[in-house]
């Protein structure tokens, strides 16, 4: 299991991002309203409340694995 990276802050906010994105499907027209399929990633990483970027770089959001360090 991926251990937590993202914090509720920021998982409101990634969820919040893929709402937007998801809503240019509908907005845009022709071959860029592709683009907001790219909600996927914000809207998986929210779910999930794990990061693979933030993993790479050691970076973490999520307050309790702060106090765990």
């Amino acid at each position: 299991m991926l251990k937590r990276n993202v914090g509720t802050v920021d998982r409101a906010v990634r969820l919040t991002l893929a709402a937007a994105l998801f809503s240019l499907f509908y907005f845009l027209d022709g071959g860029l309203a592709w683009l907001g399929l790219i909600g996927i990633v914000p809207l998986l990483t929210g779910l999930a409340g794990t990061c693979p970027l933030y993993s790479l770089f050691g970076m973490s959001t999520c307050p309790l694995e702060s106090r765990q360090a």
